[in-house]
């Protein structure tokens, strides 16, 4: 439940000093050594380092075989437990995700939607598809204000085949820069192994269990009634959360998420793919965290009247960005 505001702007900020500090190379799968100049064009002294410095070969790495023409990647997978079912998440996910971005969003910055409509999958059967465009210029440094276009957003599209998903984000401005994220839902712990089929996988990825309750959150975002630890459910009778509250509280699921940061700059490629994904790992657990403080506001609504609060919402979120879709 990332919030796509938070996310793409600190994974943009850092993507676009890539683009912009005179390090862009070649691709980072198999950077081919600097080509190197006649004898005759160097002094003395260049010819002696020259013949001193070794020329690297290039280090092959295998393309994903998901993608073949694809470089490398860094994927984790997140786990993330609730004190819910994963019918209960369905809706809180809906409600959340719409309230927090008319929250944040204000004019001309923040989420627009552009295409909120009925999706069918041949493999997946029917789902919702959904087409965001995130603004946020306001929110990138100044140094990278200057060198961003006026108008600066990433394109957010979503599949939801609930209880399985899928989340693309891209940036025109940053052609090498994209997150992908596959996303599925059940009734349990955490514990379930080997949910996405490793086969797809190149190699082992990090797993790590999110904490909703005791994992640290930066201090900007935290608020004592959005606090796991202190909040109570008036209506559900759910919470606080104690120490190994994943081992035996009812009802309980988890949000499987695997996450696939890229960024395909030589020299840059493995700083900016860590800092995204500890940006993620934050989003992560505030947004789960609103859910659950929230849960007194959605847990008495349908998926049909979530769906209508989704439509408001949208409309009164566009109106604020002063936007033309409908």
């Amino acid at each position: 439940m990332a919030t796509a505001r938070e996310v793409t702007a600190s994974g943009a900020a850092a993507a676009s000093a890539g683009c912009w500090d005179g390090s862009v190379g070649g691709s980072a799968a198999s950077p081919a050594p600097l080509p190197r100049p006649p004898q005759n064009e160097l002094c003395p002294r260049q010819r002696r380092r020259l013949r001193l410095t070794p020329v690297l070969p290039a280090v092959p790495v295998s393309p994903c075989p998901c993608h073949p023409a694809r470089v490398t990647m860094l994927i984790k997978e997140y786990r993330i437990c609730m004190p819910l079912t994963t019918e209960e998440y369905r809706v809180g996910q809906l409600y959340t995700i719409s309230k927090h971005s008319h929250q944040e969003s204000e004019k001309g910055e923040g989420v627009e939607v552009v295409k909120n409509e009925p999706h069918e999958d041949p493999i997946h059967g029917p789902g919702q598809f959904t087409e965001k465009r995130v603004h946020l210029s306001s929110k990138l440094p100044s140094w990278a204000r200057a060198v961003t276009p006026r108008i600066f957003y990433i394109t957010e599209k979503a599949w939801n085949y609930y209880p399985y998903t899928i989340t693309e984000y891209t940036c025109s401005f940053l052609p090498k820069f994209s997150i992908y994220i596959e996303t599925k839902y059940e009734d349990n712990c955490g514990d379930s192994e080997n949910i996405f089929h490793s086969d797809k996988i190149l190699g082992d990825h990090e797993v790590s269990f999110l904490d909703i309750a005791f994992d640290e959150i930066p201090e900007r975002y935290y608020r004592s009634l959005e606090d796991p630890r202190f909040f109570s459910s008036a209506k559900t009778g759910r919470g606080p959360l104690r120490e190994g509250w994943r081992q035996h509280t009812k009802p309980i699921m988890c949000s499987y998420k695997l996450v696939s940061v890229k960024f395909e700059v030589w020299g840059l490629q493995t700083r900016v793919e860590q800092f995204v994904h500890k940006v993620i790992r934050d989003i992560l657990l505030i947004g789960h965290r609103q859910a659950f403080a929230w849960v007194d506001e959605w847990c008495d609504m349908s998926l049909e009247e979530v769906r209508a609060f989704e439509t408001q919402m949208q409309v009164a979120t566009n109106q604020k960005l002063g936007s033309q879709h409908p």
